[in-house]
């Protein structure tokens, strides 16, 4: 094995039983890492200094081949009925079989951090076998100083090696991709895609299994602080403004994605931002389309012309093309990803029936409710088979990766909101004048408006109607928004058929929600929205 790089000498990948007669690249920087991948043949260089890489089969998470060993640290505070559970014995095959196929392969190793408050870290060495890959989790975890290289030490080990195909037989997978998930040793085996998001996202995970125990909040969200000191969380799932709306030029962002909450206020789990770029615009959203043209960002699935110029427009490799890039690409990103408790927290839904107003303002139990219930909806063409609007209700804005009960985060969630009195708004990014094919997408110019009401308390003074079917408040009127949007019902040519849209999707939330109703409070039950009769 020749190493290459800075590293902890103590702490190398051969201390845990993972050997290769290939290079070991240890911490190498950005020139190295392109260097790599284009010579290797991984990915390309784009027309403005950007690396593009495409993740072939996989151009998403493979949720239903993500595993988590059962064993005495998981079997009893686990959320079985989201996780799938991999026996120990065969964790240990996975294991031998990934070390073997480590065989002669040159490896790259990052030491980097989860989480900026220091109190709360969770060192993480990832080892890959794609030098772009390696460049991918660079930028998306924070990077310690050069300098505390020498003496880090993981708590946790991420391995992607995306040539390795599982054997469900011999490993008890579904299939031959595997992202299998020792939380005893805190051991995460990744194979059979190249999609890079896998790994931030098994951080993500370990993190909300291990924090809550310390009073932390793991939470899915983006965050912003005003020149006030004012803090504000987006929860929301991908798709419904999470990064757009918190990359605001007039607030400093804290991140895009993932946050705890604790003692200290709110801190981000990163260091970058992993951005959907489908259609994406320089002129709605300018800061985040300068990273994709940027040397040091990651493209992902984005194809380009002849003269190596990406186009954002084109989804013929995936509607889910990404770029992922370190925070301070941002010119208003914090520089500590830190920030005082939340005055104001959000959740963005993308409602595709076009039932939702565009803004509401939430009780901490209805807050509860929709916390738990991670409403949106996919859209016709995001999916294949997907031929009209189909809710997506994803506990907690984040199912995918909570290892316990939604219920767990939801009493935290509550504490917090109640200990630190912060006001609650749901905000549409969806659909007005009808649902997805007879309406129009929300004027992001009008949600921009109405979020800046919410954020710098304007909007409290506001007048309120109570909605029939969700019974949250909806401001009558915005200072330099449409009045027309703020009612649904009223954007809707025919209105009987808004009232029979929204009784639907009245009735997906109360069906979904009954598998939470156990778990619960009565106050939370009784903020369940309700079948309102139809308005003349």
């Amino acid at each position: 094995m020749t190493e290459v790089g800075p590293r902890n000498p103590g702490a190398g990948i051969d201390t845990l039983g993972l050997a290769t007669t290939g290079r070991v690249h240890y911490n190498l920087r950005e020139a190295e890492l392109y260097e790599h991948a284009i010579r290797r043949g991984e990915a390309k260089l784009t027309a403005h200094g950007a690396l593009v890489a495409y993740t072939g089969q996989h151009t998403g998470r493979s949720a239903k081949d993500k595993f988590t060993v059962r064993d005495a640290t998981t079997a009893a505070p686990l959320w079985w009925d989201n996780n799938r559970a991999m026996a120990p014995e065969h964790f240990e095959t996975l294991w031998a079989d990934f070390v073997a196929h480590a065989g002669d392969r040159d490896l790259f190793v990052q030491d980097l951090v989860g989480g900026a408050d220091p109190n709360e870290a969770l060192p993480v060495r990832v080892i890959t076998e794609h030098a772009w890959h390696s460049l991918f989790i660079r930028n998306l975890l924070i990077r310690p100083a050069r300098a505390a290289i020498a003496s880090f030490v993981p708590r946790m080990t991420v391995i992607d090696l995306p040539s390795f195909r599982a054997d469900p037989a011999r490993h008890g997978t579904r299939s031959e991709t595997v992202v299998a998930i020792d939380l005893t040793r805190m051991l995460v085996l990744i194979g059979g895609t190249g999609y890079a998001g896998e790994m931030k996202k098994s951080v993500f995970t370990a993190l909300n299994f291990l924090l809550p125990a310390r009073g932390v909040m793991p939470m899915h969200c983006s965050a912003n602080v005003g020149p006030d000191g004012d803090t504000a969380i987006f929860f929301g799932l991908s798709g419904t403004g999470k990064t757009t709306l918190s990359a605001d030029p007039s607030r400093t962002l804290i991140g895009d994605d993932e946050h705890g909450w604790g003692a200290a206020g709110v801190f981000n789990f990163e260091g970058g931002c992993y951005a959907k770029t489908i259609r994406l615009s320089a002129a709605a959203e300018p800061d985040i389309h300068a990273t994709t043209r940027r040397f040091g960002t990651v493209l992902e699935n984005i194809p380009l012309d002849e003269a190596g110029i990406p186009d954002l427009d084109d989804e013929s490799v995936t509607e889910n093309t990404r770029a992922a890039y370190p925070l301070d690409f941002i010119a208003n990103a914090s520089p500590t990803g830190r920030a005082g408790h939340p005055r104001n927290i959000i959740m963005l839904t993308a409602d595709a029936f076009g039932v939702m107003p565009p803004i509401a303002r939430l009780t901490p139990e209805q807050a509860m409710y929709h916390f738990i219930s991670g409403y949106t909806a996919k859209v016709a063409g995001t999916e294949r088979g997907v031929t009209e609007p189909t809710p997506e209700f994803s506990a907690c804005f984040g199912s995918p990766f909570l290892p316990l009960h939604p219920s767990e985060y939801g009493r935290l969630l509550k504490d917090l909101i109640a200990r630190h009195e912060a006001t609650c708004w749901l905000v549409n990014t969806g659909w007005t004048g009808g649902a997805y094919g007879t309406g129009r997408r929300m004027p992001i110019a009008a949600t921009r408006a109405l979020l800046a009401a919410a954020l710098d308390g304007s909007l409290n003074g506001a007048d309120f109607r109570t909605d029939p079917n969700f019974g949250f408040a909806v401001p009558l009127s915005v200072p330099g928004v449409d009045a027309a949007i703020l009612d649904p019902r009223e954007t809707w040519s025919d209105r009987a058929a808004y009232d029979r849209q929204a009784r639907r999707l009245v009735g997906m939330f109360i069906d979904n929600f009954a598998k939470f109703e156990d778990h619960a409070d009565a106050d939370v039950l009784s903020a369940a929205p309700r079948f309102a009769e139809a308005a003349e």
